[in-house]
């Protein structure tokens, strides 16, 4: 018998969510901090045959945190001795933002969902940068031959005006690309206003143009970039997107973030009103999820390395999306409900069949 489930139960399902996850955040630091984690990692570590190649690295496993989990980059190498093959920090901005009034953080618990608004609150790309490179230092010498890889997710700044954004996102790229193993540009958050209108091709050419330029520049080498794109895309602007990638050249594409779609939800309608605007995550979003990979995978015949974030659970689940296409896969609000063994877990059952690379 899983104890987790009961201790959410217990402890977290009445708490305000975003309470709940600073709690459960600082006891993965403190964990290692204490020194438990390298001991916790003999447990955790992924099986070699899970390595993975993509955009020029090696993952320890397919199977990631996504953005949204870890902010700032205060737990990156916690995180990692769960059994994380990546971690993605952020989403980050060129300013520091306290993102938008609390409560901002949903459960549906009935849905194994959470709806989000918290607006991109983070320190800043200047004050981030030094902890990437503490953390990737710190797992560079842990990890002599492969280590987890981190993944910076970069965003606009809520203060800086739609006509700005080039300039802001170019702000956040000089500051982290050096200690980035990879980039992604997100403009497909629905909790900053006008942030989705990027998504739009003609207005994201110049904006992934300019990023990649910038990153390669600031940390002296290519930096793999990404674009991670909503689910709330018509089927034509997602084969828009992937033309506009391979054309560019992009390393990859991260599919999907959030949505703002509630249909088929199975709480209550009063509930669902309660929690009010934002980004929907977890088991819903995961048939859309799986269709837009697919178009991807049809749209990019193989040219571009694709992320599958969405509705990720079980390693049933990301077996699924690795045979549909996807290179790499991401989870993060299933983490919330499976608890702090969720990453080894799947990586267990992962390796017990070949895992297509």
């Amino acid at each position: 018998m899983r104890v987790y489930p009961i201790f959410f139960r217990l402890a977290f399902s009445w708490m305000d969510a975003e309470r709940a996850h600073q709690i459960g955040f600082k006891a993965i630091r403190l964990v290692h901090s204490s020194g438990a984690g390298r001991l916790l990692q003999r447990f955790t570590a992924p099986a070699e045959s899970l390595q993975t190649q993509a955009f020029g690295l090696t993952f320890p496993s397919p199977f990631g945190l996504a953005a949204g989990f870890d902010k700032e980059g205060h737990g990156i190498e916690a995180l990692t001795e769960l059994g994380f093959g990546h971690v993605e920090v952020g989403t980050i901005t060129g300013q520091a933002q306290p993102g938008n009034p609390a409560p901002r953080l949903f459960r549906l618990i009935e849905d194994r969902a959470v709806i989000n608004r918290m607006g991109f609150n983070n320190d800043g790309a200047a004050a981030v940068a030094p902890r990437l490179r503490s953390a990737r230092a710190a797992l560079q010498r842990r990890h002599r031959a492969v280590r987890p890889v981190i993944g910076v997710n970069i965003g606009k700044s809520k203060v800086v005006e739609l006509e700005d954004a080039v300039a802001d996102y170019l702000l956040s790229a000089r500051s982290l690309a050096p200690a980035a193993d990879y980039l992604v540009v997100n403009v497909s958050s629905p909790n900053t206003p006008g942030l989705r209108l990027l998504q739009d091709v003609e207005t994201l050419r110049p904006l992934l143009k300019a990023v990649g330029e910038e990153a390669d520049h600031a940390a002296g080498r290519h930096v793999p970039l990404l674009v991670k794109i909503a689910p709330d895309l018509s089927d034509e602007d997602v084969d828009d997107v992937a033309r506009l990638a391979m054309d560019l050249k992009l390393d990859g594409i991260i599919a999907t973030n959030t949505t703002i779609d509630r249909s088929g939800l199975v709480s209550g309608a009063d509930r669902i009103e309660a929690c009010g605007a934002g980004g929907l995550s977890g088991a819903p979003l995961k048939n859309r999820s799986l269709e837009v990979l697919a178009r991807l995978t049809a749209a990019t015949g193989g040219e571009l390395t694709l992320v599958s974030v969405g509705g990720v659970e079980s390693a049933q689940d990301v077996r699924e999306r690795l045979d549909a296409g996807a290179t790499l896969v991401q989870g993060y609000t299933a983490f919330l409900y499976e608890g702090p063994f969720w990453a080894a877990r799947i990586n267990r059952e992962l390796a017990k069949q070949p895992v297509r690379r």
